[in-house]
């Protein structure tokens, strides 16, 4: 049996990434860029997307301060996998919503992409919504057209976040996964974005994903991480 399928073992690794996490960030020299654009979103408060590449949940957690921005859930795979990652964030303040925005052509198929798209409009009436356009299983960095329609039904504005450390342990996983280290450099690179009206769902996805691949690329400049 997969470890992570046993839901001890699975609590466990769960806690301890969680505090792990809560280390790092705690110990990690932050830099801010832009963070005027979610302040006002954060300060306007209702709905709002918070999105970053599948690469960066790992980092996802210190971008959103529990104290003055609106709640959040997290989009997070119906996988074991997903499972373990939802407790350890949820740990951290952001529980999860189970499903999957990235099938392009099979919402009513097994994933819960049709109910996660139900649960996230519903999230989005009260709050923020943290969603990873290219999970769970990418391609990296190609968005799916899930977050530019949960944007265009709910009026949500789209914080596009950049999240980079250094050091950090990349993982060798299909999204080269961060996992950040403590005592390092870190970076959050802050973009937002409204549906356009009259918008065309191929061009803004195109738009968002060269967007939320600029504000990474910035944050990783900043830092010194090399890109992959």
């Amino acid at each position: 049996m997969r470890p992570l399928r046993n839901p001890v073992i699975q609590g466990l690794l769960a806690w301890l990434l969680a505090r792990w996490m809560a280390f790092c960030f705690a110990t990690i020299r932050w830099t801010h860029e832009d963070q005027d654009k979610a302040e006002a979103v954060w300060a306007k408060g209702g709905g709002a997307l918070a999105v970053f590449w599948h690469s960066r949940i790992a980092l996802s957690p210190a971008c959103w301060p529990l104290d003055r921005a609106q709640p959040a859930k997290a989009l997070i795979s119906l996988s074991a996998d997903g499972q373990f990652i939802a407790r350890a964030v949820a740990r951290l303040g952001f529980p999860a919503i189970r499903g999957s925005s990235s099938n392009k052509d099979k919402a009513k198929q097994a994933k819960g992409g049709t109910q996660a798209l139900r649960d996230g409009l519903k999230q989005l009436k009260v709050g923020a919504l943290a969603i990873t356009p290219d999970g769970p299983r990418g391609p990296a960095r190609e968005m799916a057209q899930g977050l530019p329609l949960l944007a265009k039904l709910s009026g949500a504005p789209a914080l596009f976040i950049g999240l980079s450390c250094k050091p950090a342990i990349r993982l060798g996983t299909w999204d080269r996964a961060l996992v950040p280290l403590p005592f390092g450099k870190g970076a959050i690179v802050w973009d937002v974005a409204h549906w356009p009206e009259d918008g065309d769902m191929e061009a803004v996805t195109a738009d968002w994903t060269e967007r939320l691949t600029a504000v990474e690329a910035r944050a990783d400049a900043i830092t010194g991480l090399e890109r992959v």
